[in-house]
């Protein structure tokens, strides 16, 4: 799903194009920066963070992955005068009604110790007796900003079921209970590359290239 929501809209309702060669990631997350990189490094030649640049995190107070990576992209964009880049991300388990959603993070606490979220999960599936339903979905949304207020945003989707106990040693946050349709192990043990050539993250990324990305010319 792509939508434009907000800002300035594009001539006649054409997304808007990127142009020039700096992207600001709006994290502080080194990993995420990291792997955002390698995902646009065709298209972009430079990408500080909002770390980088000293750049306050904004409150994260709306009610969908979009709104949130909205508020984040705007505040990096505005802050710094460029284009900045956004997402946000989580699980949604269809028995929890979509939680943890975009509280996925926080399901964490603050030490962010994801065996204690995908614990909860257990139990809140547990106890959602009326629902024996372990279908989940991860959701990725991406939010690309300008400092005039203009936004172009899509949403990727990796769809699944959850097992326990847990699986795998690699990947981060809820990939040890995740397996998505058309796969019989879980995110935490494939090898990073092929996670990231099927997850919700690479299904956004495709939209967004195809939507604002053109290579840069040699």
């Amino acid at each position: 799903m792509s939508a434009t929501i907000s800002g300035t809209p594009s001539p006649e309702g054409t997304p808007r194009r990127f142009q020039g060669d700096t992207l600001v990631i709006a994290s502080h997350n080194k990993g995420k920066v990291k792997e955002i990189a390698a995902l646009l490094g065709a298209y972009v030649r430079h990408f500080p963070s909002a770390g980088d640049l000293n750049l306050a995190e904004p409150e994260e107070t709306e009610q969908t992955f979009i709104g949130n990576a909205r508020l984040k992209a705007l505040a990096a964009a505005r802050a710094s005068g460029l284009p900045a880049l956004a997402d946000d991300s989580g699980l949604a388990v269809d028995a929890l009604d979509g939680a943890p959603g975009i509280y996925s993070a926080r399901w964490a606490g603050p030490e962010k110790d994801f065996a204690l979220a995908m614990e909860k999960v257990r139990r809140e599936l547990t106890l959602a007796t009326e629902r024996k339903d372990d279908r989940a979905r991860f959701v990725c949304a991406l939010v690309l900003a300008w400092p005039d207020g203009h936004v172009e945003a899509v949403e990727g989707y990796a769809h699944g079921h959850l097992v326990f106990p847990p699986r795998g040693t690699r990947g981060f946050g809820y990939d040890p209970i995740f397996i998505q349709d058309g796969h019989g192990i879980t995110y935490a043990e494939m090898e990073p590359e092929a996670k990231h050539a099927i997850s919700h993250r690479a299904d956004a990324f495709r939209q967004l290239v195809a939507r604002c990305f053109t290579p840069p010319e040699a």
